[in-house]
């Protein structure tokens, strides 16, 4: 990546960064969403820990993908809505580096608290310890790839009427796998089992969206302004 175009990166996902950060709002409901999601779980199934410990992996993966994709339409709406997409499209720079910059930034504000929110939640659920370094470790590797293919998504459905219906409907056949190998290596972790190959689907499943969601979404996102 040249000086410049790494600049231009930059530019962009700082650019992001400070306007979200200006709509609190914008930052804070998925993660109280997320919040609010994986407490109301005890309340619904009673406070029996085996349960709950039962229900931990996969009740914290379905929030933070449920969150996730609370915060994808706004991914390219603003841009969209201001010219500033227009403007990107039309930068010397290839679009799909700008578009991972972009989705960097979506990660940062969304999956990264997530992450760091995660391990107070699950105990919450009384997920035994031996399974908090997986929780953990599967978020890291697991939500950049939501974020990845939710862009594809949003840049799919940018400026369609009910697009957030849309998004849904084209992205959450996607994250199946993810959140099967996800919760997998949680629910693995605490039963003594070995996690490497839960880990493993999960890196190939971020390297993979790494090398071709940014293309695919700069691909739709041409075809929506057209």
């Amino acid at each position: 990546m040249s000086a410049s175009l790494f600049s231009a990166a930059l530019c962009v996902a700082r650019r992001d960064l400070t306007a979200a950060l200006r709509r609190a709002q914008d930052v804070l409901t998925p993660v109280i969403f997320f919040a609010i999601v994986v407490s109301l779980f005890p309340l619904g199934v009673g406070p029996e820990p085996g349960v709950l410990a039962t229900l931990a992996p996969g009740v914290v993966w379905v929030a933070a993908l449920l969150a996730t994709m609370l915060s994808l339409n706004r991914l390219f709406a603003n841009d969209y809505a201001d010219g500033t997409l227009e403007q990107l499209l039309l930068a010397p720079h290839p679009l799909g580096v700008l578009v991972l910059a972009k989705v960097a930034a979506h990660w940062l504000l969304t999956g990264l608290p997530l992450v760091l929110l995660s391990p107070l939640l699950a105990l919450q659920m009384q997920l035994p310890a031996a399974g908090m370094p997986a929780l953990v470790l599967s978020l890291l590797l697991g939500t950049p790839v939501l974020s990845l293919l939710g862009a594809t998504g949003a840049a799919l459905t940018l400026g369609l009427r009910g697009g957030g219906v849309l998004v849904s409907l084209l992205v959450l056949p996607l994250y199946t796998p993810v959140l099967i190998f996800g919760a997998g290596s949680v629910a693995a972790a605490v039963t003594g089992l070995d996690t490497e190959a839960h880990f493993s689907l999960l890196g190939a499943f971020l390297v993979l969206a790494l090398s071709f969601a940014p293309w695919a979404t700069a691909a739709a996102l041409r075809v929506s302004l057209d």
